[in-house]
């Protein structure tokens, strides 16, 4: 073997643990704290697969990454990153559909150094709930 290898809990965390442990690194936000920052220039990235995004609408102006495509498109040293992926300050508000997804996405991008990623809590469900901006898909 080379390396060392990762440390095997001796009882697996489970999904309810791990969100949790994740959540507990970075402060959550509600929807509109999310369109807050979204109009103050925050970067807000809808991971939601596409039957989703026509099923429920759009946020006009959210930058579409699906999750398996997200750290890829978010890192600033990376090769196929968005053009909105300028830095490693930058603030990024991550969606999914109903805040899930997106907690265990903002700890990715925490280990690629993107230390001001957040995630909306409740998700897209919650910012259609709160009356913000959608359009058709």
């Amino acid at each position: 073997m080379s390396g060392a290898e990762p440390a095997v809990p001796a009882v697996p965390e489970g999904i309810d643990a791990l969100l949790e442990r994740v959540r507990s690194g970075y402060e959550r936000i509600g929807a509109a704290e999310a369109y807050a920052a979204w109009q103050g220039g925050a970067l807000l990235v809808d991971t939601r697969y596409q039957a989703l995004r026509e099923r429920d609408g759009l946020i006009p102006g959210a930058v579409v990454v699906e999750r398996n495509e997200l750290e890829w498109r978010l890192d600033p040293q990376g090769s196929h990153r968005l053009p909105e992926a300028t830095g490693h300050d930058l603030t990024i508000v991550v969606l999914c559909n109903e805040g899930y997804a997106s907690s265990l996405a903002v700890d990715s991008l925490h280990r690629l150094g993107l230390h001001r990623a957040t995630d909306l809590v409740g998700g897209f469900q919650a910012w259609k709930a709160a009356g913000l901006p959608v359009v058709p898909a």
